[in-house]
């Protein structure tokens, strides 16, 4: 009897640590969107490597399947609900997403986009009004927008043929979308980057929602209306190949008559950059859903993040050129597969005083 005992208390036991490391990550793009599909890779590999369970669900750009995701994870049985979500706040979705989470007992976690404006108000600070939200972790998005804007004036100051008649440098903006914050703060970079600059006209910012049809769209109509610009900054990557899709069309070479930049380390973006068809190029965030791993491996193994703070903003951009690209792909791998990332746990390396979750020092 005291065999079998000890056998039910094993199982318990088992069952009770898989439950503890079982994350549901609701990534609200679309399944086979590269930015979006490489960041669930990056954190199969985050959970791999620590032992954890992953389940994805994607939102698929619907504004309001987050929360019925949410609700679905909710009304599970207790058994079959995760120990931990991961959740953005694109479209604003997380204060809804959190209160569900919050009622029914299940730990929030916000990554990529945190929460700002009225809606903090709302939901206030991490483990206060909801104390199932543990807390987040997001890049420093504003840092996107200006370093993929400087490379890109910069470009334009070096390349022959690029200045308007009167002398001035002439940008279009094509943005993600109006109310996602990392959209908002990489727009706010760039804009930076153009007042810091003194040469550079912002001709027209418009929002092509992330989508690569949407910018060729958009792009043949400001191609027509703006014949002097030779400079196109865009918000991520999908949207930059749009831009560069019009201007085939048109007869354009990208890269030597119209400049690019771009955010998001794809395969296509890497290699458009080598073939310089992207001027400037920047990237790393992908990995901030991995990196929320890492926090949330540590904190059910009793290593509270807490002591780093419950919102942590970390400067995960970097601007690659060819040689950082080969270094990229050596030490990270485009979807993150060549870190093991238990050596960013504190939990598993008492020794670490800090978590190293930059970019910039992973390629050092």
């Amino acid at each position: 009897m005291g065999m079998v005992r000890l056998w039910v208390l094993a199982w318990l036991l088992a069952g009770s640590s898989v439950w503890a490391q079982s994350v549901v990550f609701i990534n609200p793009g679309r399944h086979n969107e590269s930015y979006w599909f490489l960041a669930s890779q990056a954190m199969q590999a985050a959970a791999d490597s620590l032992g954890m369970q992953l389940e994805v669900r994607y939102a698929e750009r619907d504004r309001l399947l987050p929360i019925a995701i949410a609700r679905e994870i909710a009304a599970r049985p207790r058994s079959e609900q995760p120990r931990f979500v991961v959740l953005t706040n694109d479209y604003g979705a997380a204060p809804e997403v959190l209160r569900i989470l919050d009622a029914a007992g299940i730990d929030g976690f916000l990554a990529f986009n945190n929460v700002s404006g009225s809606a903090r108000d709302e939901i206030g600070t991490p483990r206060s009004t909801y104390r199932h939200w543990l807390g987040s972790l997001e890049p420093v998005a504003e840092e996107a927008g200006y370093l993929t804007a400087r490379a890109l004036i910069e470009a334009g100051r070096r390349t022959t043929g690029m200045r308007a008649p009167d002398g001035k440098l002439q940008l279009l903006a094509i943005a993600g979308d109006r109310s996602t914050p990392s959209s908002i703060k990489r727009n706010e970079g760039m804009r930076r980057a153009v007042a810091e600059a003194g040469d550079v006209l912002l001709m027209q910012e418009v929002f092509g929602e992330w989508r690569r049809e949407r910018a060729l769209e958009q792009a043949h109509v400001l191609y027509q209306r703006y014949p002097q610009v030779r400079m196109v900054w865009a918000g991520n990557d999908e949207m930059a190949f749009g831009a560069m899709d019009a201007w085939r069309a048109r007869g354009g070479k990208p890269g030597a008559d119209m400049l690019f930049s771009a955010i998001n380390l794809s395969p296509a973006s890497l290699e458009a950059r080598r073939r310089h068809e992207l001027c400037a190029l920047a990237g790393g965030h992908f990995l901030t859903g991995a990196w929320a791993l890492v926090l949330l491996h540590d904190y059910a193994h009793g290593k509270d993040f807490a002591s780093e703070g419950l919102e942590l903003v970390r400067p995960m951009f970097v601007l690659l050129d060819e040689l950082l690209i080969r270094r990229f792909e050596a030490r990270i791998g485009v979807a993150g597969t060549r870190l093991d990332f238990r050596r960013f746990s504190k939990a598993l390396n008492p020794q670490l005083e800090r978590y190293a979750f930059e970019s910039e020092r992973l390629l050092r």
